[in-house]
């Protein structure tokens, strides 16, 4: 946008939105929109919040595209794992999204709608709400801190894939002339990213559903997992 009659352009909030969804989550700032509209910062300021309404402007209208399905053949464990790969891949889709997510949710309409069909979904399958609010929560902090790291790596290589590649020779070469580990790890085998990843999501949510089964109260879960902890 540009001065008009020698005043400044007025900027929407839709402005900032589309500015922002242009930029997206990884560029995003209030300085980036504002030179992307044309306008000083303090024009935006009549309209978000500074960077946290911002983030909650933009990260919560992308939120409002996910759609989560709910098989009703899918047991609890497939379920569960259904939706860890649909927000994995969601996410995916949007650079920088994690971070929006791995800081605090829900955060706006958008987040608190894809809690409340996740609870549905489970209080579908048994579950008291407030269970069901921590199991969903459980599997999908488990499912972004994943993603963040998919996303670091991606980042790491688009900026420097051949370093990163030295990196990753150089950690294989520490580990074949440690005499301990040499042999196990030359035995592990290549597992592609996807199928790790599903694998570590398929066991943790196991640990869960036996944790938190149906039917059992929240505060008995808790009780219990904070018993064990004791020991330790």
């Amino acid at each position: 946008m540009s001065k008009i009659g020698g005043r400044p352009a007025t900027i929407a909030r839709d402005d900032i939105l589309r500015a922002g969804r242009e930029l997206g989550m990884r560029r995003l700032s209030v300085k980036a929109v504002a030179v992307r509209l044309g306008v000083t910062a303090t024009a935006l300021y009549r309209h978000v919040d500074g960077r946290w309404g911002l983030e909650r402007l933009v990260g919560e209208s992308i939120l409002a595209e996910l759609r989560l399905r709910d098989d009703p053949r899918h047991d609890l464990e497939r379920h569960l794992l259904s939706f860890a790969f649909q927000l994995r891949a969601f996410v995916l889709e949007h650079p920088g999204l994690v971070t929006y997510l791995q800081l605090l949710f829900p955060r706006g309409d958008g987040g608190q709608r894809l809690l409340n069909t996740e609870v549905e979904a489970l209080v579908r399958r048994g579950y008291e709400p407030a269970a069901a609010i921590v199991l969903s929560g459980a599997v999908a902090s488990l499912t972004i801190a994943m993603t963040a790291s998919e996303e670091n790596s991606t980042a790491a290589e688009e900026a420097d894939g051949d370093g990163l590649d030295r990196e990753r020779q150089a950690v294989r070469d520490r580990l074949s002339r440690d005499d301990r580990l040499a042999g196990p790890s030359a035995a592990l085998p290549e597992v592609p990213r996807p199928e790790y990843v599903r694998l570590l999501l398929t066991a943790s949510i196991r640990g869960l559903i036996e944790s938190c089964p149906p039917g059992r109260p929240v505060a008995e879960m808790v009780a219990d997992l904070a018993a064990t902890g004791e020991d330790l």
